[in-house]
């Protein structure tokens, strides 16, 4: 019992001990006094009992503290080791080397804050002939769930991909750029099951890839990654699974790309996942909103659909499919990405990506054209979260878009890149 004192528990010692020596002066008898033997049997049976109470309630109860010192001490720790043990800290570092064969002398464009992109059309592996640092992130995660129903998320991110994915901002790069995620968390019941609200800003939903590399099958960023669809929203999300089967979400925010709004006006968005077995996923996304600037005439609308299926343990196949539409432009796009994983072994991956994007009313490249693109990357993986990927990628168009080393345009562009990716987990064993 806690109520046990300190010198109830020395004593039993003590008597434990002095029993255990009176059964040792009675023991030389034993073997030819019945009387001895009786005696020395009762006290040996006494001094084991006495022992094992005080085992017992040593075992049972903490050392008694001094008053007002080590007991509340003990509790923050136990709240602080509590806190750390249900939350993630996460990250990696992802650096790359790229070479264009048109040889660029300048850049298409310049984007977030002054990161300037000779690889036309490409995403975040945008220098040419330069060892570049695309990402480094640091996130913490603390998940709610039924016993603690906060929790919240954070991704602190620097490098070129941060600033380009905040390119677009109208709060400005410099303020936001550096926190890719930052939301809190609620698990609230819901009939038989919980709903999730995230409140704050996060990743899209919509498309197969994501920022980060480790979590793609290819190292370069598709057409449909970098030009059809959103980086990040800011506002509420609820996220309901009715069955172990079927997951939906709704979300209202302030639009594309824009934790400051540019307008009075707001985004809804919708996702359906579909997983009726281990093998087939099946996810439709939906973005709707006023994105103009100063007025909230004439919506954008982004149907996005994303379907993976597993032909066997060695080889995956992803398909990707958006079309969209801006009433307030009057422009139209869509495009489809297919791709193909074949896993060797546990270090080695093969992966080819075929895409077809139009663009004719110019809303993605500010050009009118038909883009193709076809991407071959090896994947290198170490089982101590270390990745080489090495990846050659072709982009054609109908239109010449594509710079070289003259002033002239081309209608292809042909680069080789080498990317290096360092990630861990807490949670990794």
């Amino acid at each position: 019992m806690m109520t046990r004192s300190v010198g109830s528990r020395v004593s039993a010692t003590c008597a434990g001990a002095l029993l255990l020596a009176l059964a040792a002066i009675p023991a030389a008898a034993q073997q030819s006094d019945p009387i001895g033997r009786g005696l020395a049997a009762a006290v040996k049976k006494a001094a084991m009992a006495a022992a094992s109470t005080s085992s017992a309630a040593d075992a049972q109860e903490p050392a008694a503290a001094p008053a007002g010192e080590q007991a509340p001490a003990a509790a923050s720790g136990d709240a602080t080791m509590k806190f750390f043990a249900g939350t993630e800290l996460s990250g990696f570092v992802d650096t790359y080397y790229a070479y264009n064969f048109n040889k660029p002398t300048s850049a298409c464009t310049t984007v977030g804050g002054g990161v300037a992109i000779f690889n036309c059309l490409h995403n975040f592996d945008v220098a040419h002939n330069a060892f570049s640092l695309n990402l480094a992130e640091l996130a913490l995660e603390k998940k709610p769930t039924p016993d603690s129903r906060g929790g919240f998320r954070v991704d602190l991110d620097y490098g070129s991909a941060a600033a380009i994915v905040a390119g677009f901002e109208p709060g400005g790069t410099s303020i936001y750029q550096n926190i890719q995620q930052a939301y809190l968390s609620y698990l609230a019941p819901a009939g038989k099951g919980t709903v999730q609200l995230d409140f704050g800003k996060f990743v899209t939903h919509n498309g197969n890839e994501v920022i980060e590399t480790k979590d793609n099958w290819n190292y370069s960023r598709s057409l449909l990654f970098a030009l059809a669809i959103p980086y990040y929203h800011m506002g509420v999300r609820a996220t309901y699974s009715p069955t172990e089967k079927v997951s939906v979400m709704g979300e209202i925010t302030n639009g594309w790309n824009n934790v400051v709004d540019n307008n009075t006006g707001k985004t809804v968005g919708a996702e359906i996942i579909y997983k009726p077995n281990s093998m087939l996923t099946v996810v439709q996304n939906y973005t709707g909103g006023p994105e103009q600037t100063a007025t909230n005439a004439g919506w954008r609308h982004l149907s996005d659909t994303v379907v993976s299926y597993a032909l066997d343990k060695e080889t995956s196949l992803a398909f990707n499919y958006d079309i969209g539409k801006d009433k307030g432009t009057d422009q139209l796009w869509q495009g489809i990405a297919a791709y193909l994983k074949y896993q060797g072994n546990d270090w080695f991956a093969v992966v080819p990506r075929y895409e077809y994007l139009k663009d004719k009313d110019a809303f993605m490249t500010g050009t009118s054209q038909n883009m193709q693109e076809f991407t071959l990357t090896l994947e290198f993986k170490h089982k101590d979260g270390v990745m080489m990927r090495v990846e050659y990628r072709g982009d054609f168009a109908n239109t010449p878009y594509f710079l070289n080393d003259t002033t002239t345009l081309k209608k292809n562009q042909q680069a080789v890149m080498v990317g290096w990716v360092y990630a861990f987990s807490s949670k990794t064993p």
